[in-house]
């Protein structure tokens, strides 16, 4: 029997992927709320948020295990009965996401893909800050798209506070640091039941 053992786990690309969608969508946010009135740099953090999803959508599929949906995207049955471990105050020591952390990764992707795809159409009607797709679709759509996009973007206002908590509650609940991981790669991992 041996015990938990420090293990590369978050490939640099996981990595570079996960801090660079935390600056694009909130220097996004940032210049969609406060930003100048022509919206050229919320557009382009937009474009590079669509080409990060893209990437781990394919990396969820073809990368490193740990970064796979099938290593950690559990069926409904795993995903409750993880739950007593989350909330117990043992480390977890899983090689990757927690089939509750894959909750939070599939409705963050999702959440992004609505607030992509609104944004794409959305024409505000101010003729300058135009979605490139809402020529597409009808004005009703275009209006429709707008005012999603701006309420989705508090939903990740929400989905911040939540993340920081679940990562907090690891560390000073559980004794798991799940941030230094995503910084270093490494984490602390079960190699057996111990």
């Amino acid at each position: 029997m041996s015990g938990p053992t420090r293990q590369r786990v978050w490939d640099p690309a996981l990595r570079v992927f996960h801090w660079t969608l935390a600056g694009a969508v909130t220097t996004s946010w940032i210049l969609g709320e406060y930003g100048p009135d022509i919206m050229t740099l919320h557009f382009w953090c937009g474009y590079l948020i669509i080409a990060l999803v893209v990437f781990r959508l394919i990396w969820g599929i073809f990368g490193p295990q740990p970064a796979r949906f099938t290593q950690f995207v559990k069926g409904p049955r795993e995903t409750l009965a993880y739950v007593p471990r989350f909330l117990s105050r043992k480390p977890s020591h899983l090689p990757g996401h927690s089939p509750v952390g894959a909750i939070g990764v599939l409705a963050l992707l999702a959440l992004i893909a609505a607030q992509v795809t609104t944004g794409l159409l959305a024409d505000p009607e101010d003729y300058i800050n135009t979605g490139p797709l809402a020529h597409l679709v009808e004005p009703a759509t275009n209006r429709w798209a707008s005012s999603w996009h701006e309420r989705l973007s508090y939903a990740f206002l929400a989905f911040v506070p939540l993340h920081v908590s679940v990562m907090l509650w690891y560390r000073w609940r559980k004794g798991e640091d799940l941030i230094g991981p995503m910084i270093h790669g490494r984490k602390v991992v079960k190699t057996s039941e111990d």
